[in-house]
């Protein structure tokens, strides 16, 4: 399976029209993007934790898209419908950091990866 890891902040001025503009785009891609299987979405928690003080405080937002295989990521990037969730995307947001992941399962399969 591979994760496509989307980590951002939006523009603090980003107006209600943007916002939603950028919620229909996303909306739209996972829906007619077949290649799409899962998708979650989060908030940053912030709770005090040593490892906070040591990571840049740049996003307040997660969203992680998964796919089959790199094939289906690939279809996925290729879609005109996430041209336009990634122009709306660049447009909104102050900050943003993507990573795509090929997950295994188990600690030890992650070191020999």
């Amino acid at each position: 399976m591979i994760s496509h890891v989307v980590l951002f902040r939006p523009k603090p001025d980003l107006s209600n029209a943007d916002r939603d503009g950028l919620v229909a785009a996303f909306e739209r891609a996972v829906r007619e993007i077949p290649a799409v299987r899962a998708v979650r979405t989060g908030r940053r928690v912030v709770h005090g934790a040593g490892y906070e003080q040591q990571a840049p405080d740049i996003v307040d937002f997660l969203i992680v898209l998964d796919f089959d295989d790199l094939a289906g990521l690939q279809t996925y990037l290729q879609h005109p419908a996430h041209a336009e969730l990634g122009d709306r995307f660049n447009q909104a947001c102050s900050s943003g950091l993507i990573y795509d992941f090929d997950l295994v399962s188990g600690v030890r399969s992650f070191f020999e990866a």
